[in-house]
Parts: structure tokens; sequence; C-alpha cells
């Protein structure tokens, strides 16, 4: 993809064509009914409590996670293994393999699909009890490598990449992340903020997450947010964030001079949303929230240049995998939920994660020692 695209949905652009280099702003499908009054109480009761460090909740009932694991392998294939999100994930992973003692193994990769079709040939050949396919190979385009690791024994799971609710196919199990409640809360953060917003909501569509995020916001938006808030979704593909972020902000900055909120369903846009709004001397006049819990986009508030951002733990999610899939190689099946917390952050607590940020730190780590006991080490 060479065209990062900005779908419009704000009636009142209903004639507005742009083009800024590589950013297409178009013609709006319309929105769907909206209610009339804006529900701030509503909103706010979503956020209650999510400023506060995150407490465990059990995905499951206890197991003898040593007895399960006896024999067993995990081999992970995840996203780029070299980025750092990929690696914290990963580390909380090998952590809770060297926790319960089975084998862990990941196969390193730059994210290319022909990198993703040769672990899974290597799985074949080494056999581990099941594949992680982690946050990045899509199971729509393996198919003929995930069935060959099927007919070995192989079992094939996808892990925080789709929606909790979204059926991927392929794959033996999805665990995925409940990426529509956290749009809903993005919007959510919006409404209990300005019942008036224009917003700009930043995407990324080739991440599998991105529909179940923008499903979220939409759906929060057009039930509780009243009919004052406008929103528009931007695509920017991954590999023109930094080519392509700054002229999608600028356009619709420029169509709209009541834009007051720019959401990034992925935070690590923000350090080149910021810089944008910053030659528009627009800080101050236009917010800025994301979600991820990004070290840079935590940095970012308090810096004062970003307002909020919904974050989780990255260890904590490699646990929550962990344990999950343990229960699969132990033959109960899929848990409805990994329970993996949000937390939101602002100028309030963000240096609870660290001066400067850091993945792991604002949620406390007392997980490690709950899950202990639910696998009864």
């Amino acid at each position: 993809m060479n065209r990062s695209h900005v779908l419009v949905r704000f009636l009142s652009f209903a004639t507005l064509t742009l083009a800024l280099g590589s950013v297409a702003v178009t013609q709006p499908a319309l929105a769907a009914e909206k209610a009339k009054e804006a529900n701030q109480a509503h909103a706010r009761q979503q956020l209650a409590g999510l400023m506060a460090v995150p407490k465990f909740v059990a995905p499951g009932p206890a197991f003898d996670a040593k007895k399960a694991m006896a024999g067993r392998s995990i081999m992970s294939i995840p996203g780029p293994s070299n980025d750092p999100w990929y690696a914290h994930v990963l580390e909380g992973m090998q952590d809770a393999a060297k926790a319960v003692g089975y084998a862990f193994s990941v196969h390193p990769n730059q994210g290319q699909l022909t990198q993703y079709r040769q672990g899974l040939a290597s799985a074949v050949k080494a056999k581990p009890t099941l594949v992680d396919l982690l946050a990045g190979p899509d199971p729509r385009v393996l198919k003929p490598e995930i069935d060959a690791a099927k007919a070995a024994g192989i079992k094939v799971v996808v892990s925080h990449d789709f929606g909790m609710e979204e059926v991927v196919p392929n794959v033996d199990f999805n665990l995925g992340v409940d990426y529509e409640r956290a749009g809903r809360l993005l919007a959510d953060w919006v409404i209990s903020k300005d019942t008036n917003a224009h917003v700009l909501v930043l995407v990324s569509d080739e991440i599998a997450s991105s529909e179940a995020a923008k499903k979220g916001i939409s759906a929060e938006f057009d039930a509780h947010g009243g009919g004052n808030i406008k929103f528009v979704f931007a695509n920017v593909p991954i590999a023109e964030w930094e080519a392509g972020t700054k002229p999608a902000v600028k356009a619709v900055l420029a169509a709209d001079p009541k834009l007051s909120y720019v959401i990034c369903i992925y935070d690590s846009m923000a350090q080149f949303v910021a810089p944008a709004l910053a030659e528009a001397k627009a800080e101050g006049k236009v917010k800025l929230i994301g979600f991820n819990g990004s070290p840079l986009a935590l940095d970012l508030i308090r810096e004062g240049k970003m307002e909020m951002d919904l974050g989780e733990s990255l260890a904590w999610a490699g646990y929550a995998i962990a344990d999950a899939e343990m229960r699969i190689i132990d033959g109960k099946g899929a848990v409805k939920s990994m329970n993996i917390p949000f937390r939101v952050f602002t100028k309030e607590n963000a240096a609870e994660a660290g001066v400067p940020a850091s993945f792991d730190k604002g949620y406390g780590d007392t997980f490690k020692s709950e899950y202990a006991k639910l696998w009864k080490l």
C-alpha cells in the first residue's frame, strides 16, 4: 500500500476533497444515527477506577500447570521480534515458561510474510505442542502453512491480534484482546471532556485490531456522544507513519478549525502528531489521546503534549497469553477473556510509569504471584 486514505465522517465535509502528498481526504459516508444528547455520566462511569493500579482477575480456575506442561512446549512466531513492544510481551511469556518449567522458543523475524512462513515450516520440523502467532502473522494468508502444522499435530493459536468476538479462520483458537472496549473508552474520554468535540481518529487498517477499535469508537460516539460530536477516521499505514501522519493531521486541521481532539488508536503515532499540532500552533486547543501505553506516549503526557493514554502492561499480557495457551494444551479450551487490564494515564499518574517511562511500570507486579497461585506453583 502506498497511499494513506482519510475516511471523513464530518457531515459538514460533504463537498471536501483535498490531497496533500500521500494523504487523501475523501467524501464521507453517512454517520449512524446518533443519540440526541451526550451522556457524560455514562462516559465517566465507564472510566471510573481506571486511573488506579489494576487488580488481578483470574481468567479461569486454578490448575496444575507443571503437570499440564510436562513434556510440552510452545513456539512463538511474533510480529517483528526486534521491536520493543514484541520483546516485552515475549519476555513475559518466557518468564512464565521458566516459572512453570516448559520449553519456550521464538522464531526471530522482521515482520515479513516469507519469514512467518519459514517459522511455521520450522515448527513442523521442531514439533512444539503449540505455535503462538503473536500480534502480526495473519492466519488468513497463512492457511497452507498452518494446515501443515496442524497435520503434524501442532495446535496453532493467534494471540493479541484480533478482537475478542472475531472468528479468525485457519487457527485453532483466537486469544483476542478487548480492542472494542479500548475504542469505547477512548470515545468515553472525549465525551466526558467535550460534548461538542470534533475528533480526528488515526488508525492503521492493515493491523487486525483496528477494525474492533474503530467499531468501539463509532458505537460509543453514536450511542452516547450526542449530536454535536463529529469524528473522522484517517487511515495511515504503519510504513507511512513518519511521512503520512503529519499531513493527515494538517489536512483535517485545515479543513476543520473546530478540531479539538486527535485519537491515536496506536499511540506510537503520537510522536508524529505532537509536532504537527505544535507547528500548527494548535497545542492546548487540540488534545491528543491514545491507546497502548507506549513509553514515548507516557513521556509526552508528562511533558504536557498529550492529555491521556490508555495503557496495558506488556509483561502482564505475556503472562496472560502463556496462561491461556497452557489451558489450551491441557484440553480446557480457550478462556473467554485473558483479563489483560487497561490503565488510564494522565499527567496526574504518568510518573508512576517511570521517568523516562517504561513499558511495564505503573501496573504493579502482584500479577506474577497471582498467576503462580493460579498455576499451583
